[in-house]
């Protein structure tokens, strides 16, 4: 498992390489690194940006899946949508492209969002 917070894109970056760094000595594979820092990135950003307050994160690998987990300190209930999104929204794209990569395994609850990503390309 590896966790951190960060409060800015430069920050987010660095913190995201040793979460790609984890998933490689994890054994999983590039395609599936590549789509967790894709929904990092979206879920981070939206904190940073659209909440204006630290992101933390989560990432861990259970089975066959890597779960990613971001919060904000003082924002329960605030990242979870009004609707849900699709593609042609003027808001929420992210959101829409975290739910597609994942097939829907997107969860809120307390302020947190929980994404589950099934692990297609592995070497475990």
């Amino acid at each position: 498992m590896i966790t951190f917070s960060v409060d800015n894109l430069k920050d987010m970056n660095d913190s995201l390489k040793a979460f790609s760094d984890f998933l490689r000595q994890s054994n999983v594979g590039e395609d599936d690194i590549f789509d967790s820092r894709l929904v990092s990135c979206e879920l981070i950003s939206n904190v940073l940006v659209h909440l204006g307050e630290r992101a933390d994160f989560c990432g861990k690998i259970s089975g066959k899946n890597i779960i990613i987990t971001v919060s904000s300190p003082h924002t329960a209930g605030a990242i979870e949508p009004q609707s849900v999104p699709d593609v042609f929204a003027e808001r929420g794209r992210g959101l829409y492209i975290v739910k597609t990569i994942s097939g829907g395994n997107v969860s809120f609850r307390d302020g947190a969002v929980e994404v589950l990503l099934k692990i297609k390309d592995n070497k475990i």
